[in-house]
């Protein structure tokens, strides 16, 4: 029933040829994904298998493909709503008022087993970090009870006209990169000559140029800005990082919309035949494939590059140079949350890329292996102060045809359909089973279900939050009664010894 009518056009892939191709061609499929590349296990293309039988034994491509995928995300999943978790428990916990904070980080914040000087220096100055952070905080908010009207009606107004501005770059950055995807995707490889491989490169990755360049341009920008808008310290470091992060996340998406409107648009109806562009994505799992692809493998460059030939001199310069304005000048310091935003836009490419290029994660492991020890040989930074929590994104969905000419879905309209075939299959009462899971009878009820354990967790959240409010008034109140009987213990003690001294003098 999943299986539907192909028109021979629909089925046309032209493969690569294998001839002798020279260096410069060789380099730009090495780097882009096309060529010998595109005719590996790297890319969605290449599994055309539909099953393999071998005497009893019967193994589905198509239900192991889609399945593998399903595992790899629901296990990424879990692991990040288990560190999402981890660290709400560790914010609830931290939740206490500025007082407390002040009491723990004053005399209790000091590690006595520290004995390296180097390490006594740093949790020095991160404790001092996080005190003047918290004086910080205190002194805005007594001058944000304390503005005027008109105060308030200036910075509502900065802070508006400043969203504007933040809003206007996004529209250009999306923008340049809608253009960029748009020519990428048109383009035509010229002859393989030097200059047209320098320029064929150049197209190729484009889209990720502009991406990096985004990416690298904008949190600097937000930065400077934010200093007008005159929020509290803690709030503009996660301020920035929602806004970084959703600038990274946007440019990526923004890059599949585009990728999403090319492969459905065509000229003269033409998409009505295969259900998409046929003639320029034959195979257009494949080409998103490459485009995660090139940006994971530019991701690679960039960083690699800077670490190299960006900070790497700096560190030089700055330790060797006697001259006192390299000194002031300083080493870089380590910013956590610059280096977990990179961590979470690779992360993001490569769930978003797995599906197209099922090897996408053993380029992910080997990138962050070379970043790492790049970053641990050369040392280039200071230990920061400033760290931060994200949560990560995950895959938007997709809802285009299959490819009729490529992968292991070709007899399906789309991947999901193989599920539905996999369960008739079972016996009656196994898909009956499925088949009343999936229903509404079961969906209804089970939402309601989930919808009162969830009402019932929060309410349980807020009276256990209410019992260490309680908790610590009581704890305060002990605290006040302890004061007070010293001090009648004290005033009685003076009383005692006036007493006894009297009655020596009178003896």
């Amino acid at each position: 029933m999943f299986f539907f009518f192909k028109a021979e056009e629909c089925t046309v892939y032209e493969q690569p040829k294998n001839k002798l191709i020279i260096f410069y061609s060789y380099v730009i499929n090495l780097f882009s994904g096309t060529g010998f590349l595109e005719q590996t296990y790297l890319f969605y293309g290449f599994y055309k298998i539909d099953r393999l039988h071998s005497g009893n034994l019967h193994y589905n491509l198509p239900l192991a493909y889609f399945m593998a995928m399903i595992s790899y995300i629901l296990l990424s999943l879990f692991w990040v709503v288990k560190r999402a978790v981890e660290g709400f428990k560790q914010s609830f916990i931290r939740s206490e008022d500025r007082f407390q904070s002040f009491c723990n980080k004053i005399f209790a914040g000091w590690d006595f087993c520290i004995t390296d000087q180097r390490a006594a220096e740093l949790k020095h100055s991160c404790l001092q970090y996080e005190l003047k952070t918290d004086l910080d905080e205190e002194r805005i908010k007594q001058k944000i009870a304390g503005r005027t009207q008109r105060e308030k009606c200036r910075i509502y107004l900065i802070r508006a006209f400043l969203n504007l501005v933040v809003a206007f770059i996004l529209t250009v950055c999306f923008y340049g990169i809608y253009r960029t995807t748009v020519y990428s995707q048109e383009y035509h490889k010229n002859s393989d000559d030097v200059e047209a491989f320098t320029y064929n490169l150049i197209v190729e990755y484009l889209p990720s140029i502009v991406i990096t360049a985004a990416n690298f341009v904008t949190p600097h920008l937000f930065e400077h800005m934010i200093q007008f808008e005159d929020y509290s310290p803690a709030f503009e470091i996660k301020f920035i990082l929602i806004r970084s992060v959703f600038v990274r996340l946007a440019n990526i998406i923004v890059l599949l919309i585009t990728l999403w409107s090319q492969i459905t648009t065509c000229k003269d109806g033409e998409c009505k035949t295969c259900g998409y562009n046929n003639k320029l994505y034959p195979c257009w799992e494949t080409r998103i494939g490459q485009e995660m692809y090139k940006l994971m493998i530019f991701d690679l460059i960039i960083i690699s590059s800077v670490a190299l030939f960006v900070e790497f001199p700096r560190k030089l310069i700055v330790t060797y140079s006697a001259c006192p304005i390299f000194k002031w000048w300083g080493q870089q310091q380590f910013a956590v949350p610059k280096n977990v935003l990179e961590i979470v836009y690779g992360q993001t490419i490569c769930w978003i890329g797995t599906f197209y290029s099922p090897l996408l994660p053993g380029i992910a492991t080997i990138k962050y292996f070379i970043i790492f020890y790049i970053k641990k040989v050369l040392n280039n930074y200071q230990n920061g102060l400033k760290s931060s929590e994200l949560i990560n994104h995950f895959p938007i969905p997709r809802r285009i045809k299959s490819s009729t000419s490529c992968g292991p879905f070709i007899n399906y309209n789309t991947s999901w359909d193989i599920i539905p075939e996999t369960i008739d299959r079972f016996p009656n009462v196994i898909k009956n089973l499925f088949y009343g899971l999936a229903s509404e009878a079961f969906a209804v009820p089970f939402f309601l279900f989930v919808c009162l354990i969830l009402f019932y967790l929060v309410a349980l959240a807020g009276a256990h939050k209410r019992v260490v409010v309680q908790l610590r008034e009581q704890l305060a109140m002990q605290g006040r009664d302890k004061q007070y009987l010293i001090k009648k213990l004290t005033r009685d003690s003076l009383l005692l010894k006036k007493a006894s001294t009297s009655t020596f003098h009178e003896d």
